[in-house]
């Protein structure tokens, strides 16, 4: 495996996004849970099965693709719901998640997890070495939803609030990224950490 793994992960539009996107600008390679949820729920993963095994033919589209919308809605809606999707999910992303960064090349990976601290936290991720937060108010998060998305004012309230609390997240953070200005401010934060990050990964290679 790389030399060092970094978590990035954060609240739902807390900007995590634009936070890997200023690291892969200085070259470095980032593993994304996002991806990985995708990649588990094509047709012929055993996953996609399971879901509708689960949630019926309801969450797939015609064609036996999953429809993202759909389960999205109902399982922020339902946390029982919820919770059996991430049993189904969660595990399998974990798994690809690891391998994919294990197979990274370059100083040190990143590895952009939107729920690490909802999915266990760093007792279900012990291959990382480290742990980066962003963070935003929850009033810009609700914000940036209704913008992103075009989530009503009802929904953006659930999906934030069906996440860990930021408290949560700030237990579990060696570096926490408050994103509440402007996206050029971002990339000064970001060249610092890398510089962080590149030190690090040198003494663990020492």
């Amino acid at each position: 495996m790389t030399a060092l793994a970094v978590a990035i992960t954060g609240g739902i539009a807390s900007g995590k996004s634009a936070v890997a996107a200023c690291f892969a600008r200085l070259g470095r390679n980032v593993v994304d849970a996002d991806v990985a949820a995708r990649e588990v729920v094509e047709p012929g993963e055993p996953a996609l099965a399971e879901i509708a095994a689960r949630f019926g033919a309801r969450a797939l589209y015609p064609d036996g693709r999953l429809d993202r919308a759909w389960l999205r809605a109902h399982a922020f809606a339902d946390p029982a719901a919820r919770r059996d999707l991430e049993a189904i999910t969660h595990p399998r992303i974990r798994a690809r998640l690891q391998a994919q960064a294990a197979a990274a090349a370059g100083a040190y990976v990143l590895v952009a997890i939107p729920l690490l601290a909802e999915g266990g936290g760093r007792a279900a991720y012990p291959w990382l070495a480290r742990v980066c937060v962003v963070d935003a108010p929850p009033a810009l998060q609700l914000a940036r939803l209704r913008m992103r998305d075009g989530a009503d004012e009802a929904l953006a309230r659930q999906m934030v609030a069906a996440q860990a609390t930021r408290e949560q997240r700030w237990a579990i953070a060696d570096d926490v990224v408050l994103n509440d200005g402007p996206a050029e401010a971002l990339a000064p934060i970001v060249a610092r950490l890398d510089a962080l990050y590149l030190r690090l990964a040198a003494a663990a290679r020492a």
